[in-house]
Formats: C-alpha cells, sequence, structure tokens
C-alpha cells in the first residue's frame, strides 16, 4: 500500500501537466472548433525561455524567488504570442479553405519548424531546469512528496481556476463564452469572434508554456521535451471530454496514474500503454468523452 500510495502521489503531479495542455486544446475547441496541435512546442518554448531567463539571472546574482518572478510573465507573453502566431499563420487562412485537413497539417508544420529552431538555438541536448523550490523531498508517513510535486499541482490548478474567473466576471470573458456557445449568434450582437478565437490561442498556448516551466524542473527540458506531453494532453482532452472542464482534470489524473502504476509494476517501457488503450476505447465507445456531453446538430 504505502509503494501504491507513493506511485499515485507522482502519478498526480504528472497528471496535472497532462490536464493543463489539455485544458489548452479545450480552450480553441470551443470557440473555432479546431485544435492547437502547436500546443506541445508551445509547452517546449516555455521551458526553454524559462530556463534561459532563470539561469541568467541566478548567475547575475539574483535570489531564485526573483528569477522566477521575472522569468513567468516573460514566459507568459512569449507563450500567447506563439499562439497567436499560430492562429494567425495557420488556422485562419485554413479555416478559409473549409478543409479541416489545411488547419491541422498547418499547425503541425509550424510546430516542427518551431522544434527545429529549438534544437539549433539551445541544443538537443536535455538541460536540468533549475527549481524554485528544495529539491529535499517532504515526508508524509511512508509517502515521500517532492516540493516541485505540490507546486505543480497548485499551479495548474490556479491557471484553470483563473481563466474560468476571466471567463465568468470579465466582458472579454464573456464573449469568449459568448462564441463558444454559438458563434453566429455572439456575431450578430457585435462580438468580433475573429479576435475571440485569436484570443483563446492566446490563451492555449500561454496554459501550454506555463505548464512548460512547472514539468521542467522535475524532469528536464531541451527541444524534444513537448512532442509526447502535446501528444498525451490531445489524448486526455479526448478521454476526458473536450467539452468539460471536470473532464480535463480527471483525465489527465487517470492517465497519470495509470502510466504510472504501469511504469513500476509491468515496465516503464509499457508506461505509453495504458493512454493509448484507453484512447482506443473512448473512441470506440464513448467518442464524446467520459465526462464530455454528445452534442446534437440541427439540419
Amino acid at each position: 500500500m504505502d509503494i501504491i500510495a507513493q506511485l499515485v502521489v507522482s502519478g498526480i503531479s504528472v497528471g496535472m501537466i497532462y490536464s493543463v495542455v489539455a485544458f489548452g486544446y479545450q480552450l480553441t475547441f470551443a470557440t473555432s472548433n479546431t485544435l492547437n496541435f502547436g500546443q506541445g512546442e508551445a509547452l517546449m518554448l516555455g521551458s526553454l525561455v524559462g530556463f534561459s531567463v532563470v539561469t541568467r539571472l541566478i548567475a547575475a546574482h539574483f535570489g531564485a524567488g526573483t528569477a522566477y518572478a521575472i522569468m513567468l510573465p516573460i514566459v507568459l507573453i512569449v507563450g500567447a504570442a506563439q499562439g497567436i502566431l499560430v492562429e494567425w499563420i495557420a488556422v485562419r487562412r485554413g479555416a478559409r479553405s473549409r478543409s479541416s485537413v489545411t488547419w491541422i497539417l498547418a499547425t503541425i508544420a509550424l510546430g516542427i519548424i518551431l522544434r527545429n529552431i529549438a534544437e539549433n538555438v539551445w541544443g538537443r541536448d536535455p538541460m536540468k531546469f533549475p527549481s524554485p523550490v528544495s529539491e529535499q523531498p517532504l515526508i508524509f508517513g511512508s509517502v515521500r512528496v517532492q516540493p516541485m510535486e505540490i507546486l505543480i499541482v497548485i499551479g495548474a490548478l490556479a491557471l484553470m481556476l483563473a481563466v474560468e474567473l476571466f471567463n465568468r466576471r470579465s466582458i472579454y470573458g464573456k464573449a469568449f463564452v459568448a462564441t463558444s456557445i454559438d458563434r453566429s449568434a455572439a456575431e450578430l450582437v457585435g462580438i468580433s469572434t475573429t479576435r475571440v478565437i485569436s484570443m483563446s490561442y492566446a490563451l492555449s498556448s500561454l496554459s501550454a508554456a506555463f505548464a512548460g516551466v512547472l514539468i521542467a524542473p522535475v524532469t528536464l527540458t531541451g527541444a524534444g521535451i513537448g512532442l509526447a506531453l502535446g501528444l498525451k494532453g490531445f489524448a486526455v482532452g479526448i478521454i476526458g471530454g473536450l467539452s468539460s472542464g471536470l473532464g480535463v482534470i480527471a483525465g489527465g489524473l487517470i492517465l497519470g496514474i495509470a502510466e504510472t502504476l504501469t511504469g513500476y509494476y509491468i515496465s516503464s517501457g509499457y508506461k505509453d500503454v495504458p493512454g493509448l488503450v484507453m484512447l482506443l476505447l473512448v473512441l470506440s465507445f464513448r467518442p464524446f468523452g467520459l465526462f464530455g456531453k454528445a452534442s446534437i446538430r440541427k439540419v
């Protein structure tokens, strides 16, 4: 039981990162029925930009807390800018062709280009991301918890709560919600849905960049960090349901815990299998997700 508790704790922190990435997919799907397949690269870019800023500030004798306080707004701005660029170059022009294949391939192509640029700027070797908190584990009974794992859970929940409050309390958030409910009706009342969709892509990539900063201190950062995490975030979005905020959190936790249990009890080489199996099962029997709702289209 002690081992299972330890594995569950580790799985929760990883699962919350998957949930943040899936949350970004959900943001763009709600407003435009499109998905930002550059999410993994936004995560990678956030972690690498954060790495460069933090290491230089620490080298200049800034404290770790101050370095992170300066770094975080920079990472969020870079992430939002990357999302706007993806929407403007790939999605907006791809949507004009009325073919989903166009924007899917365009977002994937932009992601590959960004990854190649990152490899040339930062190199291909993984790098150790300085941790903002102590790396000495906290002991709760027989369970050892890294302080950064606690920070991951808090940070992920705080980000999703902040976006939810933005949607409910601000006029721009209400425009976002209106567009997600009925785009045509939103346009009729004067809402610029084009700007709203751009904003959704900015928030999507911003959330992924933030996830990159959260996950990098407990793993390593590098140009290849985003590919697997982007795919797993997409799988979580499908498993939990792209129309459900609760679904992406639950889906992330389910996948994160399943991976850690599989990696320990079977083999680390099979830890990616549970996500693929769950994805296939959900697509076969409940394609709108475990917590999503089937949409009804009137013709």
